[in-house]
């Protein structure tokens, strides 16, 4: 299982319209090929900080599938009027996440 991290960076001013705006955009991403599933988090020290973690099947399922994609520049579009920089994304690789305590 792949994880791709993203850290998106907003106007301290829009980050309303930037929720907003991501859920309209969603749909794009859930639809593609190999998605599993993802959440979306404000930090709490830096608010203006979103972190998006989406999981894959594949390494390629995400990049070049949805990047190369006209649905990840759709999504892409939709959201980077918002972004006060470039965001940053890595990937890593690990299990699903646990949902039972660790012994």
């Amino acid at each position: 299982m792949i994880y791709e991290i993203a850290l998106l960076p907003v106007h301290q001013q829009h980050i309303e319209k930037f929720r907003h705006a991501f859920a309209e955009v969603t749909p794009l991403l859930s639809r593609a090929k190999g998605y599993i599933g993802h959440t979306l988090a404000q930090g709490i020290e830096t608010p203006h900080q979103f972190n998006l973690i989406v999981q894959w099947q594949t390494l390629e399922d995400h990049t070049p599938g949805f990047e190369a994609s006209e649905d990840h520049r759709i999504f892409m579009l939709g959201l980077e009027e918002y972004f006060s920089q470039e965001p940053t994304v890595y990937h890593i690789e690990g299990p699903a996440f646990s949902t039972g305590e660790q012994g």
